[in-house]
């Protein structure tokens, strides 16, 4: 148990599915991104009749490659597995990361504002992003790629939640 009385524990829910096709558009968009430069590497960058120049010339082009393999095919469905989420009488719970995981628990006593957003990306994926602010110094916990209506939803039920324990404080 916490100092706060709420269980530590791992969070229980996914995020959608659909958030495997959000981070694999963000990969491809990323990996065109790396190709033009690539490009731009190889044709800016003289290939000279001797010396490590042409090894060096191809390094750039290579790690563009791997880096696109990885963020396509390999980061989507790692993050898919790691992210995770709940909310329950006492907490809201995150988990995130995939070099590097965090685990957040908010209790439902310290949430000052829930909004929620929805990015460009987001919107062609009917998925919105849950911000939970509290007044603590780590600011706002992020539920992100929730389904538009579960998002809704999480987003009204915490913000009443909130205001009942503010209400019951009074």
């Amino acid at each position: 148990m916490t100092t706060t009385g709420v269980p530590v524990r791992e969070p229980a829910w996914s995020l959608s599915r659909s958030a495997i096709g959000l981070w694999i558009t963000h990969g491809v968009i990323g990996a065109v991104l790396d190709a033009v430069l690539s490009v731009l590497f190889l044709v800016l960058v003289p290939a000279s009749a001797g010396g490590p120049v042409p090894v060096l010339r191809w390094v750039v082009p290579i790690a563009a490659t791997v880096h696109a393999v990885v963020a396509i095919f390999v980061q989507p469905w790692l993050r898919y597995r790691v992210h995770r989420w709940e909310v329950t009488a006492e907490a809201v719970y995150t988990l995130t990361g995939w070099f590097t995981r965090t685990w957040t628990l908010v209790p439902i006593s310290r949430i000052q504002t829930v909004d929620v957003t929805r990015g460009v990306l987001q919107q062609l994926f009917g998925l919105s992003t849950v911000a939970v602010l509290t007044a603590s110094s780590q600011g706002t916990v992020q539920i992100p790629h929730l389904d538009a209506d579960v998002a809704r939803r999480v987003a009204d039920d915490l913000a009443h939640r909130a205001e009942q324990i503010r209400d019951q404080a009074t």
